[in-house]
C-alpha cells in the first residue's frame, strides 16, 4: 500500500476527529469531510461494517482522498445489543444528553449484574472510492452502564460507561488514557499495524 500522508475522516464529529488525529499522530494529516461537504450519507447498512464502508466510500468519492470511516456505538447486553448502529440517533437525533436520558430510562429496572455493555468500533479505510478491498479493523471495549452520568470528558455515552479496570466512567478518564484503552484505540492499533505506521 502506498504511504498514507493525508486522509479524509468520514465524520462531522469534532470529538472523533480529535481522537483519531491524536491516535494517528503526526505521520498522517486527518481532514474532516466537513471541509468538502456538509451532507451526511444515509446509513442504510444493518451492521457497523456496512455503515463504515458506506461512509468511507462516500467520503473518498467527495474528497478524492483516501477515506477513513469510523462506525461505532454502544451495544447493551440487556437490550440485545441496542442501541448498536443507532447509538447516535437513539433519541431521534436530539443529541448526546437525550440519548443518555433515554438509555437510563430504558434500563431503570435492570439490576447492576445485568447492565453489561460494550463499545464497538469498526474502522474502514478505502484507498479510493472504488476500492474493492477496504481495510477493516474492529475494536471492542467491555464495561457496564451506570445509573447516572459521571464525568465531564469525552462525548456520547462516555458519562454512563463504567470502566471496571479503572474504577471510573469513560468520561472521567483523561483523553490520553481513553485514547490508549478505548474501542477506537483498539481498532486504531490494528489499523496502524496493517498500515505499518
Amino acid at each position: 500500500m502506498m504511504p498514507l500522508t493525508e486522509l479524509v475522516l468520514a465524520s462531522h464529529n469534532a470529538g472523533k476527529l480529535k481522537e483519531l488525529q491524536a491516535m494517528l499522530g503526526a505521520h498522517v494529516r486527518v481532514r474532516s469531510i466537513g471541509e468538502f461537504s456538509s451532507v451526511e450519507p444515509e446509513e442504510t447498512g444493518l451492521s457497523f461494517v456496512e455503515n463504515a464502508i458506506l461512509k468511507a466510500r462516500n467520503a473518498a468519492r467527495i474528497s478524492g482522498l483516501p477515506a477513513l470511516a469510523d462506525d461505532s456505538g454502544l451495544a447493551v447486553d440487556a437490550l440485545g445489543g441496542a442501541p448498536g448502529i443507532y447509538s447516535a440517533r437513539y433519541a431521534d437525533g436530539r443529541g448526546d444528553a437525550a440519548n443518555n436520558a433515554k438509555l437510563l430510562e430504558t434500563l431503570k429496572d435492570v439490576p447492576d449484574a445485568e447492565r453489561g455493555a460494550q463499545f464497538v468500533c469498526v474502522l474502514a479505510l478505502l484507498r479510493h472510492a472504488d476500492d474493492p478491498l477496504p481495510i477493516l479493523c474492529e475494536g471492542l471495549w467491555r464495561g457496564s452502564i451506570l445509573h447516572a452520568p459521571r464525568g465531564e470528558q469525552g462525548f456520547g455515552y462516555d458519562p454512563l460507561f463504567w470502566v471496571a479496570e479503572r474504577q471510573c466512567s469513560s468520561a472521567e478518564l483523561e483523553a490520553a488514557e481513553k485514547n490508549r484503552i478505548s474501542h477506537r484505540a483498539r481498532a486504531m492499533a490494528l489499523l496502524k499495524q496493517r498500515l505499518g505506521i
